[in-house]
């Protein structure tokens, strides 16, 4: 290991609680965080597509019918910070969840689309309860 270097461990054991209750041990842990991962992919999904419909509704049609570019501005640095998160969201999911490529493939296609990550919010819930 180099320095500066840190590694984290490749699983998490919680000692008993009372009266034989146990906390959650390495594998729960595992498909509990990746079926919360998987909730935050489809929400920020969901915002990001939302974001997009708003700049090609609403903000382009202000910007070139009703000369107002501050919408698109506004709109646009938003849908792009969201873009960048579900980005990172999809990144976490697809190390957390051995997602195959094509899966990933899919779902980053559906947020270029309008209304993509709209369609796939059934398949993504069905991959979520599946992660649990």
């Amino acid at each position: 290991m180099g320095r500066g270097q840190v590694t984290a461990p490749s699983r998490i054991f919680i000692r008993p609680l009372t009266d034989g209750q146990t906390a959650l041990t390495g594998d729960e842990f595992s498909f509990s965080m990746a079926s919360k991962t998987i909730s935050f992919l489809r929400r920020i999904a969901l915002l990001e597509g939302g974001s997009f419909l708003l700049l090609l509704g609403i903000a382009m049609p202000l910007k070139y019918l009703a000369d107002m570019p501050m919408a698109v501005k506004v709109v646009g640095w938003l849908h792009g910070a969201l873009f960048v998160v579900f980005c990172y969201a999809l990144l976490q999911v697809t190390m957390k969840t051995q997602w195959s490529l094509v899966r990933c493939a899919l779902v980053f296609v559906a947020s270029l689309v309008p209304f993509g990550p709209f369609v796939l919010d059934s398949r993504m819930r069905a991959w979520e309860q599946e992660a649990r």
